[in-house]
């Protein structure tokens, strides 16, 4: 027993080193990929400087390259993917924890956890090949009818029906980002006490108003958390962009006109490409780099400032 009382110590400080180390190795890996970026771009980022952010040429044979066609391509798809996934997450998470019948909560919940799991490369092909036929000859005409002679809305659909573009990778982006969006919202919604919902319920209030007034103030930093971690799915995809986006390195006049983004770019071009092309594909791979990190940054902050309301009265 003293034998063992005396290796007590020493084996806390093994674990506390060696758990420290692992820790500090995720600031290494991620010092090590900035490191290499930046080794990697320093040819563009001498050629360029600033101005590479807002300059929309990119032209492999004058060897002029800029980054503004594929940032407004992945910051646009991935904010459509957004606007369309958050809504349609929260509809089937409350579902799921109030309004499901108990026999089919876990089939469902199962059903979205294996639509998680399905390679980005599966529905790329299923949009280039089912999705985006159906929508060229049967939706973008329709939409593009409907708002025509509406000020602002024309503009925005409009153009040919293409079937690719902006629009469609967004809308693959959301089915992509949805199973990921509602996993964390309906975990954070079973987590309620259920007292509380029952206190809600025996007041009188509704079903919407139990979630809206008692499950989102208690879970809202659970939520956010969930849709940012879409949104970082949604930024950084590849494959799937890749097949519908159209890979046109033109500033989209609507969102229905193809065009691109940093990740399929790096995908078309990275293996063939040499010299400063791939000096500025690798700065490319570093601005998404710096927006996720921008992203992570901000939803971190988002989620203490709720954190430090949770418990006050408005």
């Amino acid at each position: 027993m003293a034998l063992k009382n005396s290796q007590t110590p020493l084996m806390d400080m093994l674990f506390r080193n060696l758990t420290r180390t692992f820790a500090f190795f995720v600031f290494m890996l991620l010092g090590a990929i900035m490191v290499s970026l930046i080794y990697g771009s320093r040819e563009s980022i001498a050629e360029y400087g600033i101005a590479f952010l807002w300059t929309n040429n990119w032209d492999p044979v004058q060897n002029i390259y800029g980054a503004m066609v594929p940032i407004v391509g992945t910051l646009l798809t991935s904010a459509i993917a957004l606007m369309i996934a958050v809504p349609v997450s929260f509809g089937i998470a409350m579902f799921l924890t109030e309004l499901s019948p108990v026999w089919l909560r876990r089939p469902l919940g199962t059903a979205i956890e294996m639509l998680a799991a399905i390679p980005s490369i599966i529905y790329g092909m299923w949009g280039l090949f089912v999705f985006v036929p159906l929508f060229q000859e049967y939706v973008q005409p329709g939409i593009i009818s409907a708002f025509e002679g509406i000020p602002v809305l024309q503009n925005i659909f409009a153009g040919p029906p293409f079937g690719i573009g902006v629009f469609t990778a967004g809308l693959i982006l959301s089915i992509m980002v949805i199973p990921f969006i509602t996993a964390v919202m309906r975990d954070v919604f079973e987590l309620v006490p259920p007292l509380l919902k029952e206190s809600a319920y025996g007041l009188g209030s509704t079903t919407w108003e139990v979630v809206w007034k008692v499950v989102l103030p208690y879970t809202k930093s659970g939520v956010v958390g969930g849709i940012m971690l879409g949104l970082g799915r949604a930024l950084g995809e590849t494959m799937a962009v890749t097949f519908v986006i159209g890979n046109a390195f033109n500033l989209p006049n609507s969102l229905f006109a193809p065009s691109n983004s940093i990740a399929s770019a790096l995908a078309n071009e990275f293996n063939e490409a040499g010299g400063m092309q791939k000096s500025a594909l690798l700065e490319l791979g570093l601005i998404l780099f710096l927006i996720t990190t921008v992203v992570l940054a901000f939803s971190k902050l988002l989620l203490l400032r709720l954190s430090k309301g949770e418990g006050t009265s408005h």
